[in-house]
């Protein structure tokens, strides 16, 4: 069973997004570390992602007036393909909507096969640059 809870450790939370991202860091030369995505994080509502009651993602969202970022959906990579990206970014969308979010925006490496997650789920090109896809969806 896929549920969500406001995220309680947010250290553990960014060490899943550090793991998760490393693959992606490499590729493109980022030097990054945990500290350094647990202080972006703060400042973000945050969600864990659980799967039969383990912590196995995460979400974190901001609103900007009409407009709500998802910053980061995170799925560990041992439970990717299961349909929880897709639940996950379905309770984004609640989320969003019941905080008066009209649009929704993310961005995403231009690698990254969560890309097309968010196609299948609405999301349309806005614009790109060198490593980025840049996504909207009308809610």
């Amino acid at each position: 069973m896929i549920s969500f809870q406001l995220t309680a450790d947010l250290e553990a939370s960014a060490k899943l997004t550090f793991e998760n991202m490393a693959p992606y860091y490499a590729h493109y030369g980022v030097d990054w570390e945990c500290s350094k995505i647990h202080e972006q994080i703060v400042s973000l509502e945050n969600w864990d992602v659980l799967y039969n009651g383990e912590v196995v993602g995460a979400i974190r969202l901001a609103y900007d007036g009409d407009d709500c970022w998802l910053r980061d959906l995170q799925v560990s990579g041992e439970y990717q393909n299961k349909g929880i990206g897709a639940a996950a970014l379905s309770e984004v969308e609640r989320l969003a909507h019941n905080k008066g979010s009209r649009r929704m925006w993310l961005r995403v490496f231009k690698i990254s096969p969560a890309r097309n997650l968010y196609l299948r789920s609405g999301f349309v090109m806005d614009r790109e640059e060198e490593r980025f896809h840049y996504m909207c969806k009308e809610l």
